[in-house]
């Protein structure tokens, strides 16, 4: 992929390399980025592209237009809602999707939201299955589910209360009123606020931060240190680190950590083994 040009991936989606980062769009501006099951296919085979490409060393997600995400596309949540009349398992058959919807937790590159507009559902689960989010001041998230009838869907009850706490994601979650990135900032939804015209670029920036000087087998192994730690106590988080420290200090990296902090360069690690 020539680098700075973005590549449209069917209609839904547009890719573009930046240096050492893959930036994706959700591309349905019209309809502020309504998640649908085209946009989700290929949404995830850009995931596949990144994870297979050794020179993608970090991912930046972002929304065309005025939008981040508004969700399920409301044509979907009808068909959903048709559904229930059906057995479990032609539903089942119905909605098979070839792998959950959480499989952007599974990649291992780091992953930056770049919220730039309105933020909704399943459009705001998305955005919480990256590692980091920007986001403007004036971004409106909303957990929405309550307000269509539905429950916390796609892991939203498990994410959100690590991120901000209990009372306040049951208060996000039971309410689904809208709150503004910069309260979103305040209580630990959002990492960083961006002003608009620069969201996309600090992103970057910070991704690029990411991919030149970190080691891209450190940061995977780090990421499933965090998200696998989440389910176990401190005890059971300092063993395995007692026993993945060997390891890490037996690999090319290690060394090359070191020496290019005393040489004063940046370093040159390795990419990530292939899956």
């Amino acid at each position: 992929m020539t680098q700075g040009a973005q590549v449209q991936v069917g209609e839904t989606v547009l890719v573009e390399r930046r240096g050492a980062v893959m930036v994706i769009t959700l591309n349905r501006p019209d309809r502020l980025n309504a998640w649908n099951d085209e946009l989700e296919g290929r949404y995830f085979a850009s995931l596949d592209e990144a994870e297979a490409d050794p020179d993608v060393r970090a991912i930046v997600l972002t929304g065309a237009g005025r939008g981040f995400c508004a969700g399920a596309d409301m044509a979907d949540l009808q068909q959903a809602g048709a559904a229930a009349e059906l057995t479990a398992a032609e539903a089942a058959d119905r909605f098979d999707r070839g792998r959950p919807r959480w499989f952007p937790l599974t990649v291992r590159k780091p992953m930056v939201a770049a919220v730039n507009g309105a933020v909704a559902g399943l459009g705001l689960v998305e955005a919480l299955y990256c590692d980091v989010r920007f986001s403007t001041p004036d971004a409106k998230f909303t957990t929405a589910f309550a307000r269509r009838g539905l429950i916390a869907e796609y892991g939203i009850a498990w994410l959100l209360p690590r991120l901000v706490g209990p009372s306040r994601a049951l208060d996000l979650l039971l309410s689904a009123r809208v709150i503004r990135g910069a309260e979103a900032h305040e209580m630990g939804l959002v990492n960083k606020l961006v002003e608009a015209d620069r969201i996309l670029d600090e992103a970057v920036a910070y991704a690029t931060d990411l991919a030149t000087w970190c080691s891209p087998t450190a940061m995977s192994v780090i990421k499933d240190q965090v998200y696998r730690g989440l389910d176990t106590d401190f005890a059971a988080a300092v063993e395995r680190a007692d026993a993945l420290m060997p390891e890490a200090f037996r690999q090319p990296d290690a060394a090359e950590g070191v020496a290019s902090y005393l040489e004063g360069r940046p370093p040159v690690f390795r990419p990530l083994d292939p899956k």
